[in-house]
């Protein structure tokens, strides 16, 4: 074999070598680093009473299967009609004492501001176990960007 060859299948050899390395590492310490954190989820609600149903449900039916997990439920537009003040489901039950039975589980509830704004609601309106975030999609994002939360839109 030429001089050249070798050196190029030495070359390959070694670049081969150095990016299996790398990817190891960048891959195994995430894991290690991560496995005795609890799990981030963010809940997107944003469309009807029927969603945030489902939304709780799953949230409930979550917090079963594992209950280290770590849960925000993020609502704008027409999701937030269930952190109101008074809001029933479509059974005529109030949303309020299943809101309030998992905040005292570590579930976050978040409301728009923009869209209280924009669909002129008074935020006292809100029931006090929601915070008030600027943005509903920005609190969505910045969860996932910048604090490791996993996306479900139920």
């Amino acid at each position: 074999m030429p001089a050249a060859c070798r050196s190029s299948a030495i070359f390959a050899s070694i670049a081969a070598l150095v990016l299996a390395i790398n990817f190891g590492n960048a891959w195994s310490a995430p894991k290690d680093a991560a496995k005795d954190e609890p799990v981030k989820v963010v809940y997107h609600v944003s469309e009807s009473i029927d969603q945030a149903t489902a939304a709780l449900r799953n949230v409930r039916n979550h917090l079963s299967a594992d209950p280290t997990v770590k849960i925000a439920v993020v609502t704008h537009a027409n999701g937030i009609d269930f952190l109101l003040d008074g809001a029933k489901d479509k059974n005529g039950n109030l949303f309020d004492a299943n809101v309030q039975e998992l905040v005292k589980k570590g579930v976050e509830f978040k409301v728009c501001k923009i869209t209280l704004e924009r669909r002129m609601i008074d935020p006292k309106r809100v029931i006090e176990e929601a915070k008030l975030v600027p943005s509903g999609v920005a609190e969505v994002s910045r969860l996932q960007a910048k604090e490791g939360y996993v996306y479900l839109k139920p």
